[in-house]
């Protein structure tokens, strides 16, 4: 099966976000927050602890929705009612923790909620879903021993390969990454963000929250800094240096 993200794009946005206001009771989660994202570029969303990355982050996925505001997919306004429904127009989102099922192989965990079937028993036809996890990890080249390895028998990189794989295989506009390197070493670190840049040729928008400025400027075309639920701004990275980044961040000049 090919990449969802090898489909005809237009020229605006994949997301654009317009004046979101989160407010959690009498607390302001993210006040006034706009930014657009296009097919084939990653946004960088940075901020201390708290700063309102991870909210913003579940009000795309529709974990939570916008007090106020405006979420649009390809210039068309949404509203979803939960995360599956976000999932349905092609939103998805590799969370830190990874979401993966431990006892059960590469394969199910592709298709995991979605599995294929077939005949009139709705049988699960294991077969064809070995073989499509097969061909889109060797595409992203994700280093497993099989499309049947165990989950709890892989690395912490190779999880998150395959966490990545999976949304790569549903989503059809934009996949949002939360941190998906936090708990890794370097060399697997470097494999993971090989991935990601894979899936930028692949023409998918990325928004990815990530505290490594590191990895940030290696990977990003832009970076959006949040700081107490307020944004800051919107650098091109390649025109910004780490310490303009760390004062927007920290506010100190």
């Amino acid at each position: 099966m090919a990449l969802n993200a090898t489909q005809e794009t237009s020229t605006g946005p994949v997301l654009e976000l317009a004046n979101i206001h989160k407010a959690f009771g009498g607390v302001v989660a993210v006040e006034d927050f706009s930014l657009d994202l296009h097919a084939g570029e990653i946004v960088a969303l940075v901020g201390d602890n708290g700063a309102g990355k991870s909210t913003l982050i579940k009000m795309i996925s529709g974990v939570h929705a916008p007090t106020s505001g405006t979420i649009s997919l390809d210039g068309e306004a949404v509203a979803f009612a939960d995360a599956s429904v976000a999932r349905a127009h092609g939103v998805e989102v590799v969370y830190q923790d990874l979401a993966l099922a431990d006892q059960q192989p590469v394969y199910m965990n592709m298709f995991l909620g979605r599995e294929t079937v077939r005949g009139p028993l709705n049988l699960l036809d294991r077969k064809a879903m070995m073989r499509e996890t097969q061909a889109l990890v060797d595409e992203l080249d994700v280093r497993i021993p099989s499309a049947k390895a165990i989950i709890r028998d892989l690395s912490g990189g190779q999880r998150q390969g395959v966490a990545i794989a999976r949304a790569t295989h549903w989503a059809k506009k934009l996949i949002l990454l939360d941190e998906p390197t936090a708990a890794l070493g370097v060399a697997e670190t470097a494999r993971v963000e090989e991935i990601v840049k894979i899936l930028r040729e692949r023409n998918i928008a990325i928004l990815i929250i990530s505290h490594s400025l590191d990895q940030v400027f290696r990977l990003s075309d832009r970076i959006c800094v949040l700081r107490r639920g307020v944004q800051i701004g919107v650098r091109e990275t390649a025109k910004s240096d780490k310490n303009e980044i760390v004062s927007m961040i920290t506010g100190v000049a």
